[in-house]
């Protein structure tokens, strides 16, 4: 059985907010190195708060991508 490490996490753990160059957004503990292709946005703090950020911040959910694609494509009308 595989288990989350994070499932179970304790409510003294510090996340850090990450952001990919897709602009997706995430949280990872900040006890661990942030994985390869993410970086840090400079917001640290409990799940929950981080959480919060995230949700204040990230309000458009289509990749970064998708964006510029269909942006152009309106332009170009």
């Amino acid at each position: 059985m595989t288990t989350n490490p994070h499932q179970d996490a304790q409510d003294d753990v510090q996340y850090t907010v990450v952001i990919n160059d897709e602009e997706q957004y995430s949280i990872w503990p900040t006890f661990r190195d942030v994985p390869a292709g993410w970086r840090e946005v400079g917001v640290r703090g409990p799940k929950a708060a981080c959480l919060e950020h995230i949700e204040s911040v990230w309000t458009d959910m289509r990749p970064a991508s998708l964006r510029r694609h269909m942006d152009a494509a309106s332009d170009a009308r």
